[in-house]
């Protein structure tokens, strides 16, 4: 299948690739309560269709250790043929009986690697991303392991997830990254420090969690300030917290989770609401209120 929109482009930081400045976030297909194979397929495609060229899965968004790969594999299915798409992945993080562990040993990241390769079914992965760091296993070690797999060229770009300023410039010391994905949303500005050190970096940003996590996203329109801008722009207030995400910064590439095409289809049009500047200030003050 082939788009049937084009949405603005945004680069992957130094990797020369340009995305859709709207991505989609694919764990809601493969966690506890995702929809059957057929309704997550039409949903991906519902993706492509909005002009979305870039997924986000990981090896662990699944439900538990005996269904790892399982997101992998839905979009190796529903994106084959579709050239222009670029899947992110992930690794370092495991399921034991649907717990959420880390898991950043070399060996296991090496392995790890191997299995979402047959699971995507692709020779190299474009971007492959340490899913976060593990207290028990030395950061550069992890790292390293990454570097490795670059060499065999088993990956070709290099992502991190889940760190400090800190933790990315040790990581830059090894090998060259070309994005960070951290949480961060109206409500939660954490990684801001993160988001200025990869703008000058010109590292790209791809915020995790934009509509403040799944079970939240719906409840967005209780805020006050938020219920005001989206009447203003008669767009639902999804489509404006990821358009206030979209003008904070050029390095920002959102990837709003998705389990029903009528959501990712509403997240893709993020583009086409254009904030005032007292708009943008207003809801980033919502990051120093409660959420």
């Amino acid at each position: 299948m082939k788009p049937g929109k084009s949405l603005p482009l945004r680069e992957i930081g130094s990797s020369g690739l340009q995305v859709s400045s709207i991505g989609m976030g694919c764990m809601p297909l493969s966690i506890q309560g995702r929809p059957s194979e057929p309704d997550a397929i039409r949903t991906i495609h519902t993706a492509v269709e909005q002009g979305i060229t870039l997924f986000d899965t990981a090896d662990s968004y699944c439900i538990d250790d005996h269904d790892t790969g399982h997101n992998e594999r839905l979009l190796a299915k529903a994106l084959k043929g579709v050239t222009d798409s670029v899947i992110a992945t992930k690794g370092g993080t495991v399921r034991p009986d649907g717990r959420w562990e880390r898991n950043g040993r070399p060996e296991h990241l090496l392995a790890a690697c191997e299995a979402s390769l047959r699971a995507l079914d692709r020779e190299e992965i474009i971007l492959y991303q340490l899913h976060s760091p593990d207290i028990n296993v030395p950061f550069a070690e992890s790292v390293g392991a990454l570097a490795r797999l670059q060499e065999q060229g088993k990956i070709v770009h290099i992502g991190l997830s889940n760190v400090s300023v800190e933790q990315l410039e040790e990581a830059l010391t090894i090998v060259p990254v070309v994005s960070v994905q951290n949480r961060m949303n109206l409500f939660d500005h954490s990684s801001m420090d993160v988001l200025r050190r990869c703008e000058e970096l010109g590292i790209a940003f791809l915020p995790y969690s934009p509509l403040n996590g799944m079970s939240k996203a719906g409840q967005l329109g209780d805020n006050e300030t938020l219920r005001q801008i989206t009447s203003r722009h008669e767009a639902s207030p999804q489509r404006v917290a990821l358009a206030w995400l979209l003008q904070l910064s050029p390095v920002m590439l959102p990837i709003p989770g998705a389990s029903r095409p009528q959501s990712i289809a509403d997240s893709a049009a993020a583009g086409s609401v254009q904030l005032s500047a007292d708009e943008m200030e207003a809801l980033s003050a919502l990051g120093a209120a409660p959420a």
